[in-house]
């Protein structure tokens, strides 16, 4: 999975459906040898029936890639945040890992110092 849509993988989120809408290639007219990919118009309809434009007759005509990108625009910067936080979420653990570290390394270190020296018996 490209690490672009990773972000929209939420079991749950609009992006995730819209995803499995099957985004198809074709290539067409003067765009011949570069691929243009698009969504189905009836797909997308299922997920988020606002995403469409309907024609005269009110069946799903074409797909409102302008909504389509925003919402994936949207959805990526709620992504974004979400790993922002926890970057710093693992930063503060990062820091109370390295400050209990010290704090057992000292403890260890009284702990070695209070032990009594070993003494030598001298047998008779």
């Amino acid at each position: 999975m490209p690490l672009w849509s990773r972000a929209f993988h939420a079991e749950d989120s609009t992006a995730h459906k819209i995803f499995l809408a099957d985004p198809h290639r074709r290539e067409t007219g003067r765009f011949i040898g570069v691929p243009q990919f698009g969504m189905i118009a009836e797909q997308v309809e299922k997920v988020n029936p606002d995403l469409v434009v309907r024609d005269e007759d009110g069946k799903a005509n074409t797909v409102r890639y302008e909504a389509v990108n925003a919402m994936l625009l949207n959805e990526f910067l709620k992504a974004h945040r979400k790993l922002d936080q926890q970057q710093a979420m693992i930063d503060r653990q990062q820091k109370q890992i390295e400050a209990l570290t010290s704090i057992v390394q000292k403890v260890s270190d009284q702990i070695a110092l209070s032990k009594p020296a070993p003494q030598l018996v001298a047998n008779p």
